[in-house]
């Protein structure tokens, strides 16, 4: 019985042991479905779940019919168009990072959209090249493209550096690795796996697009300065790449690099003020394309690639270029990298597409990788316009690709937050940060991913244990250190361990547990036991009475109960045959208080006897078990709750 008094409620009930609450409370019967079960549902056919699936596939037909033109259509056409000539001018500046020819990178930014439209969930996010897929696409490429002058590349067909040009190999590992990528993303959506990405926790992605950002940084530098330096795909191989760049520095094309630099200020100056005024301007200033129209017509009118010798974009052909077969080779060559690339991919869109989804208020599906006018503008420049972008030099794209890095960049300020709020999570970002630096972005995913988890694993393995006391004398118990006023009944020690009880931190759980009661059970069991034997051997020669001596052994003994555990694991105990005539299910209490009440009830305590002024030096009245907590069983489980040892 619950009665409220003002803010406070008086509750009048039994002190509960779980198999008394049991008895009294009798649990319904209720059947658990089985893997068989969710297979006959999983294969069960109905017009129902046809037509979800059909919609889960092709949402377009659950929100076209709803898309509301008066509202949407004038803002959709002019983000449309922004996006498209933003979607050019990155397609053509990532295809660097992917080291292939820049018209590559259009088509990049064209079949996606297209896709997308008729398959995606999300209203705000556009899909085309990404720095940080285009930097892992690359790292690949050149690891798998002949160099003649470089030692060391893996080639998969050896005769490709005789028979086919360089630029026609790279594109052909990029499109393979593509493919990939994309059958392992459909696989993951078919076999509902889109789960996966909670492993990819969010400060593990902000450090890793941030040495994304580095490597992309450092990549870019050979454009800017128009110099020749040899690819490296290995770890430290962004280390490599400096040393070449900054012993050949006075080799540096000096048109290219004032280009670049008046490039990357105007465009943080402009986009400062877009990110400022963007309440008051009706569509962000587009200064990418303005200033890849301004720079386009100086390289042309004044001839750059003659006079100052910079490198341009060159030969944009119209149309789209026949499509190539993959290469099997190129497939088991690049299988773990395509895993990471399809990870990481997924993970970055549906982290973007759930931040406006919260925002907006509409579903997302995690297993399912806008923009309609978007593609149009990427497939006119494909088909006809696309030779005016010849001119433009290269240290132009680099400078616009390091333009947009800003954002990712700026998440070095993710540090201060993260120590504040999670010394774990600041840690994680840290690390990962280094390990995506130095062994590249590939095995530094995979290395990230694992110190994370070893993280979860020394959570785990040095937990936070406490002992308990009472608060106000009431039903709640907190750690006695942060608080003044705490009441301990006498001979009673409430130890609490946070986490799961494990192989990896029962030695730890152990030690925690003796410096919480006080003493060791096992020193206390051996002088018992030698005690007992001294006193048989008395008894058997009639020189000793049962007295009070042998209560005072009893005395010595330690009664355990737990606290706050689930029923199912109650029942799984009993399944293993955990319980005996020493270890009963008995010790098993639904809260703190029912255990303290009992042992209080037990020991015949009175209400009153939670006195602050008891002796702390008291001495305890303990049980011990057999080797000095609860016995090991056959079957293993883990201890999912707290310990109270009273």
């Amino acid at each position: 019985m619950i009665e409220p008094i003002g803010n406070q409620y008086v509750v009048a009930r039994p002190v509960y042991s779980a198999n008394a609450f049991g008895e009294e409370h009798k649990k319904k019967h209720r059947h658990h479905k089985t893997l068989l079960d969710h297979l006959k549902k999983w294969f069960r056919c109905s017009a129902q779940k046809a037509k979800r699936i059909a919609l889960s596939l092709f949402p377009i037909a659950s929100w076209l019919p709803a898309y509301r033109i008066k509202e949407w259509l004038l803002s959709d056409i002019v983000s449309g168009i922004s996006t498209g000539l933003v979607a050019v001018l990155q397609g053509l500046a990532f295809a660097l990072l992917v080291t292939i020819p820049p018209s590559y990178g259009l088509y990049a930014a064209f079949f996606p959209v297209i896709i997308y439209f008729f398959l995606g969930t999300s209203r705000h996010i556009s899909v085309g090249p990404f720095p940080v897929l285009s930097m892992m696409v690359g790292a690949v490429v050149v690891r798998l493209t002949p160099i003649a002058d470089t030692p060391g590349p893996t080639v998969t067909d050896s005769s490709v550096a005789n028979d086919s040009s360089l630029d026609e190999h790279k594109v052909m590992v990029a499109a393979t690795v593509t493919i990939l990528s994309g059958i392992i993303q459909l696989l993951m959506g078919v076999l509902q796996l889109g789960f996966v990405v909670i492993y990819l926790s969010e400060s593990l992605i902000s450090g890793f697009t941030t040495a994304a950002a580095v490597h992309v940084l450092v990549s870019q530098l050979k454009f800017i300065l128009q110099l020749t330096v040899p690819a490296h795909a290995d770890p430290f191989s962004i280390f490599k790449v400096l040393i070449s760049i900054f012993s050949q520095i006075e080799k540096t094309n000096i048109a290219d690099l004032v280009t670049s630099l008046i490039i990357l200020l105007v465009v943080f100056v402009v986009k400062e003020i877009n990110q400022r005024y963007k309440a008051k301007l009706p569509v962000p200033i587009p200064i990418e394309l303005i200033m890849t129209v301004i720079a386009t017509g100086v390289s042309y009118g004044f001839d750059f690639k003659n006079r100052f010798n910079v490198a341009v974009v060159g030969e944009m052909k119209s149309g789209f270029q026949a499509p190539i077969t993959p290469n099997v080779q190129t497939f088991q060559d690049t299988i773990g990298d395509c895993f990471g690339i399809a990870i990481v991919g997924f993970a970055v869109a549906f982290s973007v597409a759930s931040v406006y989804s919260l925002k907006y208020d509409y579903p997302i599906d995690g297993n399912q990788i806008a923009g309609l006018l978007s593609a149009v503008i990427v497939l006119i420049v494909i088909l006809a316009i696309g030779f005016l972008l010849e001119p433009l030099q290269k240290s132009v794209l680099a400078a616009l690709a390091l333009g947009n890095l800003k954002g990712m960049l700026m998440q070095f300020t993710e540090i201060r937050r993260l120590w504040r709020k999670d010394k774990y999570d600041c840690l994680i970002w840290v690390m990962t940060f280094i390990f995506a630096v130095v062994l590249g972005l590939g095995l530094g995913l995979a290395a990230s991913v694992a110190f994370q988890l070893l993280t979860i694993v020394f959570r785990t393995q040095f937990p936070k244990c406490s002992t308990l006391a009472n608060v106000g004398r009431s039903n709640i118990y907190k750690n006695r250190k942060d608080y003044s006023e705490m009441y301990e009944p006498d001979g009673v020690k409430i130890f609490r361990c946070p986490s799961p009880i494990y192989f990896a931190n029962i030695s730890f759980f152990k030690q925690k547990l003796i410096d919480a009661v006080g003493f060791s059970p096992l020193r206390i069991l051996h002088k018992r036991n030698k005690a007992l034997k001294k006193i048989r051997k008395l008894q058997k020669k009639g020189l000793l009475q049962v007295t009070q001596i042998l209560q005072e052994f009893i005395r010595i003994q330690v009664d355990v109960y737990i606290v706050g555990t689930d029923d199912d694991f109650i029942e799984k105990l009993a399944r293993c045959e955990f319980f005996d005539d020493e270890v009963k299910d008995s010790i098993f209490f639904l809260t703190i208080h029912d255990a303290v009440l009992h042992i209080l009830m037990k020991k015949d305590y009175s209400t009153s006897k939670f006195n602050p002024s008891q002796e702390k030096e008291a001495k305890l009245d303990f049980t011990i078990n057999t080797n000095g907590g609860l016995r090991n069983r056959e079957c293993q489980v883990r201890f999912l709750s707290r310990f109270t040892c009273i």
